[in-house]
């Protein structure tokens, strides 16, 4: 058995003793002719999340062996980890497209800070040169203990266009 057709076995004997039957004979038997292009509708609709992470490993293998996978969800989360582009639809019409990323930056009007300091508080800059002068005092004391930039999320870009 070749190393290729090991792993298929292996990666599709281990995700059918976490699904039911049904989905391991209509989905999994759609890539075992290694199709150039696949079709997934909601993949993940319903699973648990160790049983999605196995999903999404496999889609993305097989993304990184050339097939373009096409894959419907509502799960934004989920689009923004597999989907190298992704189109929003509302009401059947492109409203936006792009990468994740893009268009998650794009939405980014109001561009603001996250920080909590090692003393336990929390603060909300919003970018200007005040905060880039407390950010700075900051890390020169070494007194952050995370800060996150406050970009929308693909969910909040769809539920801002889609409704």
């Amino acid at each position: 058995m070749s190393r290729k057709m090991r792993h298929e076995y292996i990666s599709i004997s281990h995700l059918s003793k976490k699904y039911d039957k049904d989905f391991v004979l209509k989905d999994v038997s759609a890539i075992l002719h290694r199709p150039k292009v696949l079709f997934l509708d909601e993949p993940t609709s319903g699973l648990d999340p160790s049983t999605a992470c196995e999903i999404h490993k496999l889609l993305k293998e097989l993304r990184d062996e050339g097939m373009a996978v096409f894959l419907t969800t509502h799960n934004m989360e989920e689009a923004t980890k597999l989907c190298d582009h992704v189109a929003l639809l509302n009401e059947g019409v492109i409203v936006e497209y792009g990468t994740p990323e893009e268009i998650c930056l794009k939405y980014n009007k109001i561009k603001k800070y996250k920080i909590q300091l090692t003393d336990g508080t929390k603060h909300v800059l919003l970018q200007g040169t005040e905060a880039a002068g407390r950010i700075t005092l900051w890390l020169r004391e070494g007194r952050i203990e995370t800060i996150h930039s406050c970009e929308p999320t693909l969910e909040t870009v769809f539920l801002e266009e889609c409704g």
